[in-house]
């Protein structure tokens, strides 16, 4: 069982600036909770995928950043949410190579290879809501250098 933590932002997504909003939120929720600066990365990373998939195909959006728990692991749920034109074709999105929009297609399957978990609903003609988590490695603990 998953149960979300006090620790939710949201982010409306509506232009490339917001992408960067959203990055900004998740590194600090990540930092907050312990991850390492790759996973951090690899959070921020998938975020980027998410938000510019929401102002590319749907214009608008949000990205909600969730702390959450299970068991005795911590980790960061991402919600991406839109209102757009929903995928016709899921299976064909997610195979690697696939594009719309005469980019490499590396976005939805790249986002699931940096994730744990990932879930996609889309109805077409209501939109599309990407939920992804990333859980910390409860072996490691990682301690940030001091700035000076």
């Amino acid at each position: 069982m998953i149960t979300a933590m006090n620790t939710e932002t949201k982010v409306p997504i509506n232009s490339d600036a917001d992408i960067v909003v959203a990055r900004q939120k998740a590194r600090e929720l990540a930092v907050h909770l312990g991850f390492s600066p790759t996973d951090s990365t690899l959070i921020a990373t998938a975020i980027s995928e998410l938000a510019r998939n929401i102002v590319l195909y749907a214009k608008h959006g949000e990205i909600i950043v969730i702390a959450v728990q299970n068991a005795s692991r911590h980790g960061i749920a991402v919600v991406a949410r839109d209102n757009g034109p929903g995928i016709p074709n899921i299976e064909q999105v997610m195979q690697g190579g696939y594009s719309t929009s005469r980019s490499l297609g590396l976005g939805l399957p790249g986002v699931k290879r940096l994730m744990d978990q990932f879930e996609i609903v889309s109805t077409l003609g209501e939109g599309t809501t990407v939920t992804v988590r990333k859980w910390r490695d409860a072996e490691r603990s990682y301690v940030l250098p001091a700035v000076s």
